[in-house]
């Protein structure tokens, strides 16, 4: 059976993290691996997350929880620790606040993609699929702005980050040997993506495209905080992706459009 690995980053989390474990416990898919990586968190959160251990630990079909909590360097360094220790299939992050839309979207997106059918060579590098936009209380607010485009390509996240990081399932295989490059504070995952992508069109392996929403992502976030520094991070990306002209020519038609 294909596992999938979800990481949950979590800090003084306790008033967003209960949603987040729950969508993770409800889920009917049994391949999964959970790995909560707390940056030593001065709230509850520990206890919320090691009851939910003890929960998934004594239910029948539960999941394989693992914690760890320890200060770490910002959250890219907390996602690499999470890349680190992974050992599904695929890996997708699913932080505290964010949660599955429904108790079997895993099980859809496994069957929807045959994962189960193909050998493990020839799993796609990336699985992606749409994301909904929550508020601070978890409530159905909008779908994402960005949507993912049919065919996704490295080259596509030129237009943006079309694929929300929460909606984006990368092969672990791959993705261990490209850790989140922690020069950036806010948009490393935007670079993580795009390097998943590139290694996977290096190695001839499909991104395939799941046509379904497969992620709540919280409205408030870190990036939404620090809007203008991670612009700024996110056209250095660009430019080291695609090139100076390339990136120019695209924050003009942002500017127009």
């Amino acid at each position: 059976m294909i596992k999938f690995t979800i990481v949950t980053i979590t800090y003084n989390a306790a008033a967003v993290i209960d949603r987040t474990l729950e969508s993770v416990f409800r889920q009917t898919y049994e391949g999964v691996e959970h790995l909560i990586i707390d940056g030593a968190s001065t709230d509850d959160t520990l206890q919320r997350v090691e009851a939910y251990k003890q929960r998934s630990d004594a239910s029948d079909g539960g999941h394989k929880v693992i914690i760890q909590s320890e200060p770490d360097h910002g959250i890219y360094d907390a996602m690499n620790k999470g890349l680190t220790q992974a050992s599904g299939d695929y890996i997708v992050y699913m932080n505290a606040g964010d949660f599955f839309p429904e108790s079997d979207t895993l099980e859809q997106i496994a069957h929807r993609c045959r994962l189960n059918e193909l050998p493990s060579d020839e799993l796609p590098a990336v699985l992606y699929g749409n994301t909904n936009i929550v508020d601070a209380e978890g409530r159905y607010l909008h779908p994402r702005r960005l949507q993912p485009p049919a065919q996704l390509t490295w080259r596509s996240f030129r237009h943006g980050m079309l694929v929300c990081h929460q909606a984006f399932y990368a092969r672990t295989d791959l993705a261990k040997n490209l850790q989140y490059d922690i020069q950036y504070k806010y948009s490393a995952d935007v670079d993580w993506c795009i390097r998943v992508m590139r290694e996977g069109e290096r190695a001839a392996l499909p991104l395939y495209n799941i046509n379904m929403v497969v992620a709540n992502y919280t409205e408030e976030g870190a990036t939404t905080r620090h809007h203008r520094e991670s612009l700024m991070e996110r056209f250095h990306i660009m430019r080291r992706h695609y090139g100076l002209v390339s990136t120019l020519l695209m924050h003009l038609w942002f500017v127009v459009r």
